[in-house]
């Protein structure tokens, strides 16, 4: 009935994203082994009550505030366990408090889960948190992946309102690079109804004006959501997450994810790209786009760049030379 019957560990887990999570794993029949964290005991507790209130057959299901017991023997990880971004905050605003609580997840990765087969960081600044539990962690590049699907299903949602059309009539939307306001939005493959963007923009059926304000609409998405309802977006991350693991177990999974960049011109960096599942998780390639996609994607690699390179100087990483110390892996 589910996917898998190994472990899979949710950290944060009595957060709304956390629990979403453990719903949507159960309810999409991915996983029934499912170990919980939270240094919130009582809303851990209430987390896993209302799990088993669902009534979700054949059902193994843990709870517990120490993250040891939790991780020991998990064959998967996903981790919603940072500090939300609140109204007016951007997601570098949470850096270094979540880039240690990174730190601390990779370490314990490393402990009590060096089997691990494949691992989501959904907290913010994505880009980075996952990077720093990677490091960490001392598992090969493709065990550890960041959510970067949102940006592509924001602007596909974006499209979809702007031509009136259902959103699968919305196809080939990517964005690559950061996650967030400094995503590069690439539009060579996108069609809208089977006519290409590209198409539209050249006979002015989509405005340059219309299309630079989707575009913003997209990087500036989750903190609408902020606007909108009081807090960060929890649904959409978990069910996207989930489907990325659902990916790592077989199923077609055709959006960008972050992943670890060692070859040139990126480099020691984790970012949105084109992926695909293979035996050591995750692999990549360069994405393909006109002379705009490509500066967009260079300049946000480049923010990227410059936030790792912050944590460096605050001691969360080590020096880029020393990374291989660490996690021979990146060596």
């Amino acid at each position: 009935m589910y996917l898998t019957s190994d472990k899979v560990a949710i950290m944060g887990a009595a957060g709304a994203i956390g629990s979403n999570l453990a719903q949507t794993l159960l309810s999409t029949g991915t996983a029934n082994q499912i170990a919980l964290y939270d240094p919130f005991a009582a809303g851990l507790e209430g987390t896993a009550e209302e799990i088993w209130h669902c009534g979700f057959p054949n059902v193994k299901l843990t709870w517990s505030t120490d993250p040891a017991e939790v991780l020991a023997g998990a064959k998967y990880l996903v981790s919603s366990g940072g500090a939300p971004r609140k109204e007016g905050m951007t997601r570098e605003d949470l850096l270094k408090g979540n880039c240690e609580i990174a730190k601390g997840l990779g370490q314990d990765i490393a402990k009590y889960a060096p089997e691990l087969k494949f691992g989501v960081v959904i907290f913010n600044p994505a880009d980075i948190t996952g990077l720093t539990t990677l490091v960490w962690s001392g598992l090969e590049p493709g065990r550890i992946s960041t959510l970067a699907a949102l940006d592509s299903t924001r602007l596909q949602s974006a499209l979809a309102q702007q031509f009136g059309v259902l959103p699968d009539q919305v196809t080939g939307c990517a964005t690559y690079g950061g996650h967030g306001e400094q995503m590069a939005v690439f539009k060579g493959s996108i069609s809208i109804d089977g006519e290409p963007l590209t198409r539209l923009l050249d006979t002015g059926r989509l405005s340059a004006d219309d299309w630079a304000a989707i575009k913003e609409k997209v990087r500036t998405g989750g903190a609408r959501i902020i606007k909108l309802r009081g807090r960060s977006s929890f649904q959409s991350p978990a069910q996207q997450s989930v489907a990325m693991l659902r990916g790592y177990l077989g199923e077609r999974y055709g959006l960008p994810c972050g992943v670890y960049c060692h070859t040139d011109p990126f480099q020691q960096v984790m970012m949105a790209m084109p992926t695909s599942f293979g035996a050591r998780g995750l692999d990549y390639e360069m994405p393909s786009g006109d002379d705009e996609d490509m500066a967009a994607l260079t300049a946000s690699y480049q923010h990227v760049a410059k936030l790792r390179d912050e944590v460096i100087a605050m001691g969360v990483l080590p020096p880029l030379a020393d990374w291989g110390k660490v996690n021979p892996h990146l060596a």
